[in-house]
C-alpha cells in the first residue's frame, strides 16, 4: 500500500444538462481533437517547403474530408468497439450499440474507418492516397490525447494496482484499490510523444515527399506507445488477459508495428527507386 495516494479530481463527465439533453467532456474531446487535427492537416498541406515541391492536396481537400474523417472515426470506432472487446453483450443488447454516449470506442476500430474514408476519398478527389494517409496521421495525436483525457475524466480504462506515490483511487473501481493513471500515461504517450516525433519527421526530416512514410511511422510509433501503455493498464474485465500475459491492445497493435515499420521501408525504397530513374535519365556533363 502506498505511502501517498493523490486523490481523483471527481470530474462530472456531463459538462452542461439542460433536460434530456446533456453535453459530456466525451463528446467534446472528439470533437476538440477533430478540429485541431482539421487545422493542422490544413497547415501540412499548405506549407511547399514540407513537401520539397508542389503539396499532393490543398487545405480545400482537407476541409472537404473533415465530414469523411468524422464519420470514419465515429462509425470505425464504435463499431470497432462491439466488435473486438463487447460482440457478445450487443449481440444480446443490440439498441445499446448506438448510444456513443456512454462510451466505448476503440482506437483499433475508428483507425480502419478512417483508412477507409481515406481510400474513398483519395479516389474521389484523384489524391494521392498515401500522401492523403500521411497528412491525416500526422493530425491523429490531437484525438488521441484528448481521448485519452476523456477516458480519465469518465474513471475508465483505468491502470493495474500498484504502490506509486501517484496512485489514485478511482470512483469506478469495484476494488478501490491505488492504481495507474493509466489514462493520463496514454495521453502522454499516443498524445504528446507521438505528435513531436511525427513533427520531427515531417519538418526535420521533410519526408512528406515520401509518400507512406509518415503513415508508416504513425503505425508503427502508435503501435509502441501502446504497447507500452498496457503494462499498465488494466485489460477488460470482460478479456482478461490472454496467453502470455498479452492484452487484447497489445495483440491488436503488433500487426500495426510490422505493417508500419514495411510501409516506412516501401515508401523509403520507392522514392530512392524513383530518384535513381531520374538520375539516370539526366544528361551526362
Amino acid at each position: 500500500m502506498p505511502t501517498l495516494v493523490l486523490p481523483y479530481p471527481a470530474i462530472d463527465p456531463v459538462l452542461i444538462s439542460i433536460g434530456p439533453f446533456a453535453i459530456r467532456w466525451y463528446a467534446l474531446a472528439y470533437i476538440a481533437g477533430i478540429l485541431l487535427g482539421w487545422w493542422y492537416a490544413r497547415r501540412l498541406a499548405a506549407r511547399e517547403e514540407l513537401w520539397r515541391g508542389r503539396p499532393a492536396m490543398t487545405p480545400t481537400d482537407i476541409d472537404d474530408f473533415v465530414v469523411w474523417a468524422t464519420l470514419g472515426i465515429v462509425l470505425g470506432g464504435r463499431l470497432g468497439y462491439v466488435l473486438f472487446y463487447k460482440p457478445a453483450f450487443y449481440l444480446a443488447n443490440p439498441l445499446e450499440i448506438f448510444q456513443v454516449w456512454q462510451g466505448g470506442m476503440a482506437f483499433h476500430g475508428g483507425f480502419l474507418g478512417v483508412v477507409v474514408a481515406m481510400i474513398l476519398f483519395a479516389r474521389n478527389r484523384r489524391i494521392n492516397v498515401w500522401s492523403l494517409f500521411d497528412v491525416i496521421a500526422a493530425s491523429v495525436p490531437f484525438g488521441l490525447f484528448f481521448g485519452r483525457i476523456a477516458n480519465f475524466i469518465n474513471a475508465e480504462l483505468f491502470g493495474r494496482p500498484t504502490d506509486v506515490p501517484w496512485a489514485m483511487v478511482f470512483p469506478t473501481d469495484h476494488f478501490q484499490l491505488p492504481r495507474h493513471p493509466s489514462q493520463l500515461y496514454e495521453a502522454t504517450l499516443e498524445g504528446i510523444v507521438l505528435f513531436l516525433l511525427l513533427r520531427l519527421l515531417t519538418h526535420k526530416a521533410k519526408v512528406l515527399d515520401k509518400p507512406g512514410f509518415i503513415a508508416g511511422a504513425f503505425a508503427a510509433l502508435y503501435g509502441c506507445t501502446r504497447v507500452i501503455g498496457e503494462f499498465f493498464r488494466m485489460p477488460d474485465a470482460h478479456i482478461g488477459f490472454l496467453a502470455g500475459g498479452l492484452t487484447m491492445g497489445m495483440l491488436l497493435s503488433l500487426p500495426m508495428i510490422l505493417v508500419g515499420i514495411a510501409l516506412m521501408t516501401w515508401a523509403a525504397r520507392r522514392k530512392a527507386r524513383a530518384a535513381g530513374s531520374e538520375g539516370a535519365g539526366a544528361p551526362r556533363r
